[in-house]
């Protein structure tokens, strides 16, 4: 790969991700894309003068012609989520947004990865494989990365552990009805809750999972808008892509037949390479998970049929 990658919208969510790309040097040429193409120019500009501190790279203001060749599209264009309003309200107007963004970039990058992060981001996913004709693998969302990065940071501030020594997943929608997966909460192969029972009561499991889902409303509330570690973690599925780590990453990808579902996109722990998702992992779950994935299915499908496509 030319470790080349375009990213659609200049917003918050945008330039974080195209800083983080920029520090930890994961791309050769990076290409902004906006509507607003002077705030685009301007960022550009600004990243540009930062490069003398890092290794040399190359960094553009364009269109979406200028996408040609890049590896991987980022797409961050969207409405903002604003206060008290769920991911899944964003729906008909971002939708409308990718019905004339997809096309384009079809015309001008037909070979790249498509990686989304607008939200509804499972729908989004959706909308832009089905708009784009692509095989399911090269479309991907950013997912439950994020979900998954709060739970486990919760869980090893409560637990007294570096958050990288514990493994834990939320699947499912990245929005209200995700799914927390306490029977796979583990630390050096063993369930967390052996080592900490007095977290093991329902009340109090609820109450994690429940910080876990409020977190982006809190931090919005608060600042507006979540950024920082959505961009961390976009950048650490460019690296699996890039690299070919095959790395197990909660994206949101389209399962077809996986958990007893079909054709929704939403999270489970996949394998993401060079060919974007290599694989799914179907993990075991209780029953009580499992009936939460299929509520959290449900939902999804229900607003990808008011769509129409």
């Amino acid at each position: 790969m030319s470790k080349t990658v375009a990213i659609i919208g200049t917003g918050q969510v945008g330039m974080a991700c195209a800083y983080s790309l920029m520090i930890q040097q994961v791309v050769e040429t990076l290409i902004l894309v906006d509507i607003n193409h002077e705030k685009a120019l301007g960022e550009a500009m600004d990243l540009i003068h930062g490069i003398p501190f890092l290794q040399p790279m190359t960094i553009t203001a364009g269109t979406t012609a200028d996408c040609r060749g890049a590896d991987i599209i980022v797409i961050t264009a969207g409405a903002k989520q604003r206060q008290g309003e769920s991911r899944l309200d964003l729906v008909q107007r971002n939708v409308e947004i990718l019905r004339g963004l997809i096309p384009e970039l079809m015309q001008h990058c037909p070979e790249a990865i498509f990686l989304l992060v607008s939200n509804p981001v499972d729908v989004m996913s959706y909308v832009t494989w089905r708009l784009s004709g692509l095989p399911w693998s090269r479309v991907l969302g950013s997912g439950t990365i994020l979900d998954t990065a709060r739970f486990r940071s919760v869980l090893a501030e409560r637990f007294r552990l570096d958050p990288r020594s514990l493994h834990a997943y939320i699947i499912g929608e990245h929005g209200d009805s995700e799914v927390a997966v306490w029977s796979k909460v583990h630390v050096a192969g063993t369930p967390a809750l052996a080592f900490f029972p007095e977290c093991g009561d329902p009340e109090t499991l609820e109450a994690i999972a429940s910080q876990v889902r409020q977190a982006a409303y809190e931090i919005i509330r608060r600042k507006g808008a979540t950024s920082y570690a959505i961009g961390l973690g976009v950048t650490q599925i460019i690296q699996a892509i890039l690299k070919d780590q095959r790395r197990v990453l909660t994206v949101s990808t389209l399962l077809q037949g996986e958990y007893n579902l079909n054709t929704v996109y939403l999270s489970v722990p996949a394998v993401v390479g060079s060919q974007g998702v290599a694989r799914l992992l179907p993990i075991p779950l209780t029953e009580s998970e499992q009936t939460q994935l299929l509520h959290s299915a449900q939902t999804l499908q229900g607003v990808i049929a008011a769509l129409g496509l």
